[in-house]
């Protein structure tokens, strides 16, 4: 049963039409939850360059799978006693005081350096179920 697909959207629409979109759901959960790991183990490397007590690195954290704009989302973000959602934007964009932080684009180079691994642990978890 093989399958041709260029994208990943169309990837979605065949495995929904051949499996039922609970099934495929499901699926793609999992993968997701799997690519969140790798993107969050780059996240944390990024961080470790410019950590000072390490609460930013501490904090990452991912969402659940849920619907967003129609498609199936993780979120990562900051969460926990330290409020480092509050500041991570500056961290990666900088100030008037301070343009050049330390931590600049640091979320940015980890998604370019995880993108690879990324796609391809997605790629690996859903074929575990298609065969």
């Amino acid at each position: 049963m093989p399958i041709k697909v260029e994208g990943l959207s169309e990837l979605e629409s065949q495995l929904n039409l051949r499996f039922g979109k609970a099934h495929t759901t499901r699926w793609i959960d999992k993968a997701l939850i799997a690519g969140s790991k790798v993107f969050i183990k780059y996240l944390r490397d990024n961080f470790d360059e410019f950590a000072d007590k390490g609460y930013s690195r501490d904090e990452i954290t991912a969402s659940n799978p849920m619907w967003l704009n129609g498609k199936r989302t993780i979120k990562i973000h900051w969460r926990g006693p330290h409020n480092r959602f509050r500041i991570i934007h500056l961290n990666e964009f900088g100030t008037i005081k301070n343009p050049n932080p330390k931590g600049k684009g640091a979320v940015e180079r980890a998604l370019r350096a995880a993108q690879n691994e990324y796609y391809d642990v997605l790629n690996k978890e859903i074929s575990r179920y298609v065969r």
